[in-house]
């Protein structure tokens, strides 16, 4: 998957413009039912695929955590999405300091309609943050 990630127009000058690379975290349980947060193992595919590429200093597999479970969004539109994740993200509170003033690349593996990335930006923002770009693997087909 990270070897076809980097062949889209535009994904290594993000890898080379960014400071840090933040994955879009599970909540707890789903993170336990599944065993793996496949946005973290998009990321670390992607440092190995293009270690020379990469601008980036770190990655933070925990600088967002997701608070609370959130109802199922797959039959839900941006607006229901975006009022359903109001409040799901928020910066680990040991890594707002790595976070302040940082280009910080946000990968995930799907998008759908963009409300998670924007809820999780927002909150990368809101620790200081100086810029946040998204990098997703896939993106579903529009209604």
């Amino acid at each position: 998957m990270a070897a076809l990630l980097l062949q889209s127009p535009g994904a290594r000058d993000l890898l080379q413009a960014c400071e840090l690379i933040v994955p879009v975290p599970l909540t707890p349980a789903r993170l336990a039912s599944r065993g793996y947060n496949q946005s973290w193992e998009l990321v670390k595919a992607l440092r190995r695929a293009a270690p020379a590429e990469s601008g980036c200093d770190d990655t933070l597999a925990d600088a967002l955590v997701r608070l609370g479970e959130m109802p199922d969004q797959h039959s839900l539109t941006r607006e229901q999405r975006l009022h359903n994740l109001r409040g799901a993200f928020a910066a680990h509170p040991l890594r707002t300091a790595r976070l302040a003033g940082a280009r910080v690349l946000l990968v995930d593996d799907v998008t759908t309609t963009g409300a998670t990335l924007h809820c999780a930006a927002q909150a990368l923002l809101q620790a200081g943050a100086q810029e946040v770009c998204a990098l997703v693997f896939a993106r579903t087909q529009p209604d």
